[in-house]
């Protein structure tokens, strides 16, 4: 990876060290260089490692060992020698373990050496050699605990990028256009350094039309993503071969129950998924949907809003054999200019500080004729700032929209 610049230029500081006046105190040649080998620490240390944090204070916070290690030897050199300042030197390379790499970290260590260096010809019984000795020790400690961090965030890096690979395999990114069909998704993790989960959503455009799923699997943690692999890779198969949305969701019926047999027989009845699937035939017209226990689509239609109850309720995946396996495939109207919002729960039932649902039906309905991809954006920033930027569940959503011929429509890259 090409080393990138971490953080703003960095300018000469405009503090300067200046000890007290007197002939027995000479100006330490040290102390006018001390600029140079601070920007030197620095620049090494923002070409070794790019990181990303916000804005505000965080910019400025690696560096802080530069500032410490500038205000301590100004006092040092201008308070008198009982204060005795110089002996907080050895906190800037421990400070600087936390957020430099390890040839930065010695190279303030050394340089705080050389400073306590100079003070011994300004102060002659300061005890420097205790200073210096305690300067040596935690820089050498300050090293060491940079190389074990490192490591550690190598090690993190690559974890991250295996997640992001998983996560492209299980929730692939979709094109933007299917036959004449635009089509959006959004993924938001409850948890903040997570990748994948428990939500799954995907789209295909089949010789029936084009057919999309959504669903939530129950539970969290790895038992919950391999079910939701498990019912998306039969999905991509049984949407091709099944001619009928019943005999889609039959394949995922099957898919799940042999995914769960893996686990002990007392945990079966606990572990199922409810799920959606949507099918807009080639031309338009209509979508038919199967609702399998997930909370209803909402449909934007001519200026208004329609949530799509099933009509008769059918059975999340893997309890068919305990409620029946009565399926409901219900035909709504969908002509061109109207948008189809497909969601998990995570997205109505988050609630905000004072325990209210996020009101899904007349966000919408406020949102006017809005493109796909706006209208997940606005739905993200508006789910965050509805929570308080605290998410309780993943939330999946994809949106649907069938473009009208009086506009001019906008080009995606597939």
């Amino acid at each position: 990876m090409r080393a990138e610049r971490f953080g703003p230029p960095f300018h000469r500081p405009a503090v300067r060290l200046r000890p007290r006046a007197g002939p027995d105190r000479p100006v330490p040649r040290l102390i006018s260089t001390s600029t140079d080998m601070m920007r030197f620490v620095i620049m090494s240390g923002w070409l070794r490692r790019r990181r990303s944090l916000g804005g505000g204070w965080w910019e400025a916070a690696p560096l802080s060992p530069v500032v410490l290690t500038v205000l301590i030897t100004c006092l040092a050199f201008s308070t008198p020698r009982e204060i005795a300042v110089s002996r907080l030197l050895p906190a800037a390379p421990a400070l600087a373990a936390a957020m430099w790499p390890v040839l930065p970290t010695i190279l303030l260590g050394t340089f705080c050496l050389l400073v306590m260096i100079s003070l011994s010809f300004v102060y002659t019984d300061l005890g420097t050699q205790y200073t210096a000795a305690a300067i040596v020790a935690v820089t050498l400690a300050a090293a060491y605990a940079s190389h074990v961090r490192l490591q550690r965030e190598e090690a993190l890096f690559h974890i991250r990028l295996v997640a992001d690979a998983a996560q492209k395999v299980l929730l692939r990114p979709l094109p933007r256009r299917m036959d004449d069909v635009e089509i959006e998704s959004l993924y938001l993790a409850a948890q903040q350094q997570a990748r994948i989960g428990g939500d799954f959503y995907e789209a295909v455009a089949t010789p029936y039309g084009v057919r999309l799923l959504i669903g939530d699997v129950r539970g969290k943690g790895l038992s919950a993503v391999g079910a939701a692999s498990a019912v998306i890779s039969c999905f991509r198969e049984a949407a091709y071969d099944e001619p009928d949305l019943r005999g889609v969701i039959h394949r995922l019926e099957i898919s799940i129950i042999r995914h769960s047999a893996a686990f002990p027989a007392q945990d079966l009845p606990e572990r199922f998924a409810t799920a959606l699937i949507a099918e807009i035939p080639h031309g338009g017209g209509h979508v038919r949907l199967l609702n399998c226990g997930h909370p209803p689509p909402l449909l934007a239609h001519r200026g208004k809003i329609r949530v799509l109850d099933p009509t008769a309720p059918s059975p999340p995946l893997h309890l068919a054999a305990l409620i029946g396996d009565h399926y409901c495939v219900d035909t709504v109207t969908f002509t061109q200019g109207d948008q189809l919002l497909l969601y998990t729960d995570g997205v109505s039932e988050t609630r905000d500080r004072t325990g209210e649902f996020f009101p899904l039906p007349d966000w919408m309905r406020r949102q006017g004729p809005r493109p796909p991809r706006d209208l997940l954006d606005r739905l993200h920033q508006d789910l965050l700032r509805f929570s308080g930027g605290r998410l309780n569940d993943d939330i999946a959503a994809l949106a649907v929209r069938c473009p009208s011929p009086q506009a001019p429509e906008p080009e995606y890259p597939v």
